[in-house]
């Protein structure tokens, strides 16, 4: 893999949404996402210890978009295609070019969860990696006690390979156990 996974910019429809890389000209409706939702990543997510100001999420657009130019990280925002509103985030991230592999994250707005947006935003990603990478392994790890995150993989076939036991510490400092969940290809199916 000596190209970048996903082209910048990046766009990708799906029957409800849009999928695009980070771009600045959203930093002020992701800044309203995290911040209404921060009660809820806050226990799962390291990124999400504060409420941060809008100049904070203006310049994480911005590296986050130089991430993704550079193949380095993919992050993802993903809006409803009705009426464009933010409802959460994905991304492509931790690619192992030597495997090849790469691990999957995503996130919701809080009053966007249980729809269904984050599993159809994930299994397009999936589709697109294994339609147009070389990509073998894809992984989504979480928290052992996140049984909302851990549906996701679940809906989509993904195996869960095992529990780490003690294996990181929690956003809380407390030792956590992680799920690795993983879906792997032949040879045969790779493009």
């Amino acid at each position: 893999m000596t190209t970048p996974l996903l082209p910048y910019p990046f766009e990708l429809a799906t029957e409800r949404l849009v999928l695009r890389s980070p771009d600045v000209m959203h930093a002020a409706e992701l800044n309203a996402a995290i911040g209404e939702s921060i009660t809820d990543l806050a226990p799962w997510m390291a990124w999400a210890d504060h409420v941060p100001p809008l100049e904070e999420t203006t310049a994480r657009c911005r590296s986050a978009a130089s991430e993704f130019r550079i193949g380095h990280d993919f992050r993802v925002h993903v809006f409803a295609l009705d009426d464009g509103r933010l409802v959460g985030g994905t991304g492509v991230h931790r690619v192992r070019p030597e495997v090849p592999g790469c691990e999957i994250g995503y996130w919701v707005r809080t009053g966007e969860g249980g729809k269904g947006y984050v599993t159809e935003a994930v299994r397009a990603l999936v589709d697109l990696l294994w339609k147009t990478t070389p990509v073998r392994r894809i992984e989504m790890r979480m928290h052992s006690e996140n049984v909302r995150s851990r549906g996701v993989p679940e809906r989509l076939g993904f195996e869960l390979e095992g529990i780490l036991r003690a294996d990181s510490r929690h956003v809380d400092g407390s030792l956590r156990n992680t799920c690795v969940y993983a879906r792997v290809r032949s040879d045969a199916e790779v493009p």
